[in-house]
């Protein structure tokens, strides 16, 4: 059996990897690695192992699912200590009871556009307990990976992974949230 020199190795796999990525959709938008991770300086051997990180580092990473065009949708709501439920849209936030220490006037908004995505106010709330956001991806591309509720900015910049169950059968993933912000599902 003949073995390959290792930077025939290298090549090869980042080719496989590289046709992985080609078949993934342009519109998975939000970023990918961090810039430079592919950068490739060094040795040949060192260039390889960078190509192929680099690469790694894409499939790996967190992208938004994209999705067809969902509509604006928005509730406002009066929750206090007994907790409650908020429907918006396809999606639903549950706050359990002692969550919150006073009532607040809640307003969530399902955003327009290619990514599920959902806007809490007032923002910067922040719950004692934990509250489970389940957001639906039936609009979604049918990507058959785990899919994530992540915490965004407000250019969609993936700022943290959250704890998620994904409902493959209703096309939904719930995760905790500890505080109002932006939130879409991630693949």
């Amino acid at each position: 059996m003949t073995r390959w020199p290792r930077r025939m190795s290298a090549l090869f796999l980042a080719a496989v990897l590289a046709a992985g990525v080609s078949c993934t959709s342009d519109e998975s938008l939000g970023p990918s690695a961090p810039e430079g991770a592919s950068q490739m300086a060094g040795t040949e051997g060192q260039q390889s192992e960078l190509l192929i990180g680099g690469l790694l580092d894409n499939v790996t990473s967190l992208r938004l699912l994209s999705c067809s065009a969902q509509p604006y949708a928005s509730t406002t709501k009066v929750v206090g200590t007994a907790g409650g439920t908020i429907s918006v849209g396809t999606h639903k936030l549950v706050i359990p009871a002692g969550a919150l220490r006073k009532n607040y006037t809640i307003r969530a908004q399902q955003v327009r556009g290619r990514v599920n995505s959902v806007r809490f106010h007032p923002e910067g709330l922040t719950f004692a307990r934990p509250a489970k956001l389940t957001l639906s991806y039936a609009n979604c591309s049918p990507l058959m990976v785990p899919k994530r509720v992540v915490y965004t900015d407000e250019l969609l910049r993936i700022l943290e992974l959250l704890p998620s169950v994904d409902n493959i059968r209703t096309k939904t993933v719930t995760g905790d949230i500890r505080h109002f912000s932006r939130y879409a599902v991630a693949w």
